[in-house]
């Protein structure tokens, strides 16, 4: 029994050379990079016309910061490389909203190396009704990968949380994305 564990053992660790000594040289294909994906920021689009009468809520501003830098977090735990928007803020600021700007986020997204974008919209009907939506495009030609919405019933950070996290487990990760659109 010992001397069978000690030649597995061996065979194991001559294997595990083998590999050490071939992957340089080019002889074992190298890992598949993880598919780059340019996550913008989500916007909002206030229908409800409360922000006619009072402006703004600055914790709306908030909460779409934070359910962008969760989408982020949940698409990097899902093993995809997130790229960093910031050398295209300018162009982004320029182009700002978005959704207004006929597709120009792919070019951003194609200068910033990515393969897939995620764009986002959470409109807000009335104070207690908002829809989260989101897009995921390939950059190389613009084709709708994915796409999906959620409606929530409430105004704050956990029910925007909740509503990220439930488009992220059942629209944009299930059924798993495959091709260009898999990590």
């Amino acid at each position: 029994m010992i001397t069978r564990h000690r030649r597995a053992a061996a065979l194991a660790a001559r294997a595990a050379l083998a590999l050490l000594l071939l992957a340089p040289a080019g002889l074992i294909p190298a890992a598949q990079a993880a598919t780059r994906v340019a996550v913008f920021d989500f916007e909002l689009l206030d229908t409800s016309t409360e922000a006619d009468i009072r402006g703004p809520k600055p914790e709306e501003a908030k909460r779409l910061a934070l359910i962008s830098q969760d989408l982020r977090q949940r698409l990097a735990q899902a093993g995809y490389t997130v790229v960093d928007l910031a050398p295209q803020a300018a162009r982004l600021d320029k182009a700002s909203p978005l959704r207004n700007c006929n597709g120009c986020e792919l070019a951003i997204a194609r200068d910033l190396g990515a393969d897939i974008e995620v764009i986002g919209l959470v409109q807000k009907v009335s104070n207690l009704i908002l829809n989260i939506n989101f897009q995921v495009r390939d950059v190389s030609d613009g084709r709708v990968l994915r796409a999906a919405s959620a409606d929530i019933r409430n105004n704050t950070d956990e029910a925007w949380l909740r509503g990220i996290s439930y488009l992220v487990r059942n629209r944009l990760l299930d059924p798993p994305m495959t091709g260009k659109g898999a990590p």
